[in-house]
């Protein structure tokens, strides 16, 4: 299933992609920068003009130059004497700046006769306080905040912010589709096919909703797409917007959240309105686990800003107003930390499972990301789909390109079946490192320990087929591998089926035991698996006499890797590690038996595998049955 195409149409109507949380962001900072230069121009300019526009002078200082003959001239302004000395040599002389003086006006009654005496000339200022007061307001005051605001409505008509507060910060960012514009439709879609037909039907209710409310049947108001990454959950939505005959608002649950209180639950409303005034058409939340997480401290509550929002987004679905015409879907990975609210029949009416698609599933995954690149003919997708298993969308389109690379590297227009499964591999176990030297004994010891994996494998009942072996290097970290591969999905394993994938595990280290008389460190993965699998044996799914059927152990987030943790205590913790202690080692002991008993033909096939560095499973199955008389 293509779940990385993408879509080259730009989206139409309101909340496109002109408006996005980076632009009002943009504007507010710029609005914000423009606000803190023009204050702080005034204070500098303020500053500079009250600097060297004029210096106060005590009145003492002005009669002791008025005695010695410095003073030209004297200006009578309301209640001060501003002084203008006689020149520049003279400023010079008693080590005065050239700047305006002045003093208070002492009313003094002698003033006139000692200017007349001292030969100087005087007069009055005559001026309006009223219009000073005025124009220094004006200045100060009025005109900044004129520029302000001019700058606030340019910036406002800049960013399309006639509604949604200020600069559309309120304003839902919804990319709005029509019919076909997405370019994709369900035949893209595979793999799926139990969500398709779900999907299908909700898309015909709103084309046809007629033949739906002759019988009763009331519009779904919403279905939650839940499943793995990679799955196509995305993608399925997508295909909706092409298939459907209504206008398609897409939104991510991220594009909701803001640092502004209140902003989530703006763009919520907006966001309704504006699907009511084009109903019936549909909602698409992707992530909806970003608003949607339940309101407790167990997924981090107490956060008042989403939770407005998910209230919101309550009220919207399933208010009392209502939303006739509005279909709702939603996608997200962790179903779980869902409010319950949020997921009950109302408001998701229904819970579309998109899984991880099964052998057939994949097989047409891969034949529908085939016909967008040359593969030969002869190439067998159902080996391929086998090989892949438990391969997402995604990674199976990802496959696909590898694949298409690899043949382009080797200077080739042709993508062939081999090329598919070493992009398998790639995929798994990284690139081969080219540069990586082993040692001889290094050699030696990994094609033991691949072998180990493979002969306990081939020894035991009930084990997958072993498809290829290999001790080239990988740049995940591997020195070698040896890939099993089902028939069919398996979708049930019995107890001596996970005890034999137990032993699988412990026979690379179980050859060097019996070979080298020694260990390395080339197992560390084999024992993590190993460890994992006894472990959930015991408490998950109750594989012991001494608990039965008792849940030692709760998982969450299944769908991103299933984070486990016991539900028991401590004393029965100690018995649970005891239990799967015992458990690997008498698999161990297993895989030591079953190769020692077929010593002969293991040096063989190491030796084999050392020399060719790969073999696949016709060869290694052919050197076993030559020797026959294996000890099963």
């Amino acid at each position: 299933m293509d779940n990385n195409q993408q879509n080259d149409n730009r989206p139409n109507g309101p909340g496109g992609a002109g408006q996005g949380p980076n632009r009002n962001r943009s504007a507010f900072m710029v609005f914000l920068a423009i606000t803190v230069a023009v204050l702080l121009g005034m204070a500098l300019f303020n500053g500079l003009m009250g600097s060297s526009g004029s210096e106060e002078i005590s009145y003492d200082k002005f009669l002791e130059w008025l005695d010695n003959g410095y003073i030209k001239s004297v200006t009578v302004n309301g209640s001060n004497l501003e002084v203008e000395l006689k020149g520049d040599a003279l400023r010079s002389a008693i080590g005065q700046r050239t700047v305006t003086y002045y003093t208070g006006n002492m009313n003094d009654p002698l003033l006139v006769q000692r200017l007349e005496k001292a030969g100087v000339t005087y007069k009055r200022e005559v001026s309006s306080g009223i219009t000073d007061l005025l124009l220094n307001v004006v200045l100060t005051f009025v005109l900044p905040m004129v520029l302000l605001w001019i700058v606030f409505g340019l910036l406002m008509r800049k960013m399309g912010g006639g509604g949604g507060g200020i600069m559309g910060v309120g304003k839902n960012k919804a990319k709005v589709y029509v019919q076909k514009e997405t370019g994709i439709t369900f035949k893209d879609v595979a793999g799926q096919d139990e969500a398709k037909e779900s999907l299908q039907e909700v898309v015909d209710f709103l084309e046809n909703p007629g033949k739906y409310t002759t019988i009763g049947a009331k519009l779904p108001k919403g279905a939650l797409l839940v499943g793995p990454p990679g799955t196509g959950k995305t993608l399925l939505a997508k295909a909706v917007a092409g298939e459907a005959k209504c206008p398609f608002f897409s939104i991510s649950g991220s594009d909701f959240v803001e640092m502004f209180v209140g902003v989530g639950a703006s763009r919520v409303r907006d966001l309704f309105e504006e699907a009511k005034k084009n109903a019936p058409c549909i909602i698409f939340i992707d992530e909806i686990d970003a608003i949607g997480k339940s309101r407790d401290s167990r997924y981090g509550g107490g956060n008042d800003e989403r939770e407005q929002t998910l209230n919101q987004l309550l009220t919207e679905m399933d208010g009392f107003e209502g939303n006739n015409g509005v279909m709702i879907l939603a996608a997200t990975n962790r179903p779980e930390s869902l409010d319950p609210a949020l997921t009950r029949p109302g408001r998701f009416d229904r819970r579309v499972p998109v899984e991880l698609p099964d052998l057939q599933g994949r097989e047409a995954i891969l034949k529908v990301h085939a016909k967008k690149i040359k593969v030969a003919d002869d190439v067998n997708f159902h080996t391929i789909a086998r090989m892949a298993s438990g391969a997402s969308g995604a990674e199976l389109a990802n496959i696909v390109n590898e694949a298409a690379l690899r043949a382009v590297r080797d200077n080739r227009t042709v993508v062939n079946e081999a090329d598919l499964e070493e992009s398998i591999e790639t995929v798994i176990a990284g690139y081969q490192k080219k540069n990586a030297v082993l040692s001889d004994q290094e050699r030696k010891v990994v094609s033991y320990h691949e072998i180990g994996h493979a002969l306990v494998a081939a020894l035991q009942t009930h084990s997958a087929p072993v498809q290829k072996i290999t001790i080239i290097p990988r740049t995940s970290g591997a020195l070698g591998y040896t890939m099993q591969v089902e028939q069919g999905d398996k979708y049930l394993l019995t107890k001596q089926e996970l005890e034999n994938k137990i032993a699988t595990f412990t026979g690379g280290r179980a050859a060097e035991e019996i070979v080298f008389h020694e260990i390395t460190t080339g197992a560390s993965n084999d024992i993590e698996q190993a460890t994992k699998l006894a472990r959930s044996m015991i408490t998950r799914y109750g594989m012991s006499e001494e608990f039965d059927m008792v849940a030692m152990e709760t998982v969450t987030n299944q769908y991103l890797g299933g984070d486990t943790s016991l539900a028991c205590s401590a004393e029965t913790q100690k018995e649970i590690d005891e239990k799967v202690v015992a458990i690997v080692k008498e698999q161990h002991e297993k895989a030591k038996k079953l190769l020692e008993e077929n010593r002969e033909v293991l040096d063989k096939l190491a030796m084999y595998l050392c020399e060719k560095e790969t073999i696949t499973g016709e060869e290694f199955m052919e050197i076993l049955n030559k020797e026959g008389g294996m000890q099963k």
